[in-house]
C-alpha cells in the first residue's frame, strides 16, 4: 500500500465541512484480516449492546487500551495518525477504540449526536478530538451508514442527554441544524474510511437490509488537550507510531493463531 499523506485541500475540507472520506485508505487484504478478527472477536462475548430510541439495539466493542494485535495496528498505522496530527494541529494519542456491529435486519440506530457532547464529561477542555471510521463491510443507505450534517461542527457544542442507552444532542437544535445544512449519507466501500470532528453532528439508521455493516473506529485526543480528571477513557500517554506493513504482518500472525486462513495464504 503506497504512503497516504492528507493533502492541503483535503485539510481545508476538513476544517470547513467537518469532515473527509478518503477511498481506498485501506487495501483489500488489509480489511480482510481486520474483518475476520474482529467478527472471530465477537465469539468472545465482550461485545456490549446500546438500545437506540426506535426499539432497535446495536452492538459494539469499545477498548482503551492497545495490545499487540490487528487493532492496535490499524490504531497505530501512519496512514491514520500522522493524518490526525495534521487535523489536529500536532501531537495525538490514542483516546479509545471501537468495533460497530451493525446485522442484517437487526442491527440498530445511533441517534444524532456530537462524540464531544459526552466527552465533554471526561475532561476534555476544548474539542480537540477527531475519530477515523474505517469501512469493513460496504456502508450504504440500506444497511444504515454513516449521516452527518455537512459544516455542523461549527456550531459548537449542544447539550446531549440520555436517548435510549444511547447519549443524543438537543433533538430540537438538530432539526434546526437539519433545515440549514447538507444532510450527507456517506456510502463507504470497505477500505474507505472518514475522518471527522467531534463537534460534528452525525447519526445512522438502522439496518433494514440483509447486509451487514461492521466498522472500526480510532478516536484520537491532541496531547495537549490532556484531560484535567480521570475517567474511563485514558489521559495522555505517548503513541508509538508502527509502519503500515504492521498490519498484514501482524494481522496473518492473529489469524493464523486463530486457526483461520488469510486473504494471502488462500491465494486471494
Amino acid at each position: 500500500m503506497d504512503a497516504f499523506r492528507l493533502s492541503d485541500d483535503q485539510l481545508a475540507r476538513y476544517h470547513e465541512d467537518g469532515f473527509i472520506l478518503v477511498e481506498k485508505l485501506f487495501d483489500e487484504e488489509e480489511i480482510d484480516l481486520l474483518g475476520k478478527i474482529a467478527r472471530a472477536e465477537r465469539q468472545t462475548g465482550r461485545a456490549s449492546s446500546r438500545r437506540d430510541g426506535q426499539g432497535g439495539a446495536i452492538k459494539l466493542l469499545v477498548e482503551n487500551e492497545l495490545g499487540d494485535d490487528v487493532f492496535a495496528a490499524f490504531v497505530r498505522s501512519r496512514r491514520v495518525v500522522d493524518a490526525m496530527e495534521r487535523i489536529l494541529g500536532g501531537e495525538v494519542y490514542h483516546w479509545h477504540h471501537k468495533l460497530i456491529m451493525k446485522e442484517p435486519l437487526v442491527g440498530g440506530a445511533w441517534e444524532w449526536h456530537q462524540d464531544y457532547g459526552y466527552w465533554y464529561a471526561n475532561g476534555c477542555l476544548f474539542p480537540l478530538l477527531a475519530s477515523c471510521m474505517i469501512a469493513v463491510d460496504r456502508a450504504t443507505r440500506q444497511n444504515g451508514c454513516l449521516q452527518v450534517l455537512r459544516g455542523s461542527h461549527q456550531l459548537g457544542r449542544i447539550d446531549h442527554g440520555k436517548v435510549g442507552d444511547q447519549t443524543g444532542a438537543d433533538i430540537e437544535r438538530v432539526q434546526a441544524a437539519m433545515e440549514r445544512l447538507e444532510l450527507v449519507h456517506c456510502e463507504m466501500a470497505p477500505g474507505t474510511a472518514v475522518f471527522f470532528h467531534c463537534n460534528l453532528l452525525h447519526c445512522s439508521a438502522q439496518n433494514t437490509s440483509a447486509q451487514p455493516r461492521w466498522a472500526f473506529i480510532c478516536c484520537y485526543n491532541a496531547a495537549r488537550n490532556d484531560p484535567y480528571k480521570e475517567s474511563r477513557h485514558p489521559r495522555y500517554s505517548f503513541l508509538e507510531k508502527w509502519p503500515d506493513s504492521a498490519i498484514k504482518e501482524l494481522g496473518r500472525r492473529q489469524l493464523q493463531a486463530l486457526g483461520e486462513p488469510s486473504q494471502a495464504s488462500s491465494g486471494g
